[in-house]
């Protein structure tokens, strides 16, 4: 089986997967905190990890996604107060509004996409694991995890113990027995309207042993890849790994791969900032083949600017394989273009690098024009491992009825002149997903 490297974020180095189970790969990737719609940047470590699947099933493995969902968190009792709903119904209708936006992605859904609040028995377990163990400890209805008992601590995220801030703010400072301890489970407040019982009395659970118990109770301990955004290195990652390895004896997660931030302004996309774009927005805008184009045109591990510019040039891309699919014919690659096939996968081989492979991609494409369109069976693997198989369908299938005679009706009010209505017309037919272009005998149409 091909050999695969991936960027290990505790070694820091370029790691082969070994899977723990032969030719079985895990991997649990941490999903949103479902209090508001999702923004665009929410949506790259579903991308990344949902191709790097697909990436895996092509050469031979039998992958296992897990993407979990956090729905029960500090921020949605907050979001949910001001709506002024209870706070398990918000939760629940973002989980929804979550699962349409990605499911709009066209790259279908994870194997398992674990809730929260239906792992509480399990989170309960492993929080009273580390209470007999001596690794956490009751404090007025709280559990905290007793930070300088893990003497890896500090490991993952390459930091010093005594630098660091759990980001908690001063709740249950004075009950904490180090500031540095963060907490496992939370008494229940007077505004909080979900909670569950426990050892400790009624609460909820913190955000980082929802992870942990939900990654172990599918993947097992020892799976084989944990990914996330790179702003979850430290608490939340680091967290999961202390709290596994006291309770277990044993590491959660192989290799730990993180993502690049999305950044709009100069600084990270998020909702606490207030420079979101919603992903449903920019998917009905820009269309989910430009959305994905954009996302692998930057290395997984580097941040990406949000602008119009680079859209444009993602919806560019696109436009330039749809014609490539048009042009080429059945069968596989002739000996001279087999290198450039090659290569793509080499690349995306070595620590998943989408950019060398869009290289080889589009000098494949450009050798293949060259030579009158050859190696279609070819075009169509490279096009899976993008997301973008749909580009070789559309053209087979063509536009829908309706949109053709849009387009008729535009081409005969351009012959009569009347540009007003023409222009209305194209309107019509991009708002519908399709674009007209202008051609010497007529007009095409090409599905954004």
């Amino acid at each position: 089986m091909r050999e695969i490297l991936l960027h290990d974020t505790r070694s820091g180095q370029l790691e082969a997967l070994v899977p723990r189970e032969p030719g079985r790969v895990g991997i649990y990737a941490c999903g949103p905190t479902v209090y508001s719609r999702i923004h665009v940047g929410n949506a790259r470590p579903y991308i990344v990890f949902s191709l790097l699947k697909r990436f895996l099933a092509h050469v031979g493995y039998d992958p296992t996604l897990v993407i979990n969902v956090t729905d029960v968190n500090d921020k949605i009792y907050t979001a949910a107060l001001a709506a002024r709903v209870p706070s398990a119904q918000l939760a629940s209708e973002m989980t929804s509004a979550y699962r349409a936006d990605t499911d709009a992605l066209g790259l279908g859904r994870p194997d398992h996409e674990p809730l929260a609040s239906e792992t509480m028995d399990p989170i309960v377990a492993h929080i009273a694991d580390l209470v007999e163990a001596g690794h956490a400890y009751e404090a007025g209805g709280d559990v905290f995890f007793r930070v300088r008992s893990d003497s890896a601590y500090g490991t993952l995220s390459h930091r010093q113990v005594d630098d660091m801030d759990q980001g908690e703010g001063v709740e249950g400072t004075e009950r904490k027995q180090d500031p540095l301890d963060f907490a496992l489970w939370k008494s229940r407040k007077p505004d909080e309207d979900s909670f569950w019982s426990s050892p400790w009395g009624p609460g909820r659970p913190g955000w980082h042993i929802e992870c942990s118990a939900m990654a172990e109770g599918l993947l097992g301990l020892g799976f084989d890849i944990h990914g996330g955004g790179i702003d979850l290195v430290f608490p939340h990652h680091e967290n999961e790994a202390a709290q596994t390895r006291m309770a277990r004896g044993s590491e959660l997660a192989r290799l730990w791969m993180h993502n690049g931030m999305l950044q709009a302004s100069g600084e990270k996309m998020a909702k606490s900032v207030g420079n979101i774009s919603p992903l449903h927005q920019v998917l009905d805008e820009h269309g989910r083949d430009t959305v994905l184009m954009y996302m692998c045109g930057a290395h997984y591990r580097q941040p990406i600017a949000f602008s119009s510019d680079l859209l444009e040039q993602a919806r560019r891309r696109v436009d330039r394989l749809r014609e490539a699919a048009r042009l080429t014919h059945p069968g596989a690659s002739p000996d001279e273009l087999a290198p450039l096939h090659a290569a793509f996968f080499d690349a995306l081989a070595r620590d998943f690098n989408m950019p060398e492979a869009l290289g080889s991609l589009f000098e494949w494409v450009r050798q293949s024009n060259a030579r009158g369109g050859v190696g279609g069976a070819h075009l169509a693997e490279m096009l899976e491992m993008l997301g973008l198989e749909s580009l070789l369908a559309a053209e087979h299938a063509g536009p829908p009825a309706e949109v053709a005679a849009l387009a008729e009706r535009r081409r005969a009010a351009r012959q009569a002149r009347n540009f007003a209505e023409a222009d209305r017309l194209r309107a019509e037919i991009l708002a519908r997903g399709w674009e007209v272009r202008d051609v010497a005998d007529g007009f095409e149409l090409l599905e954004r």
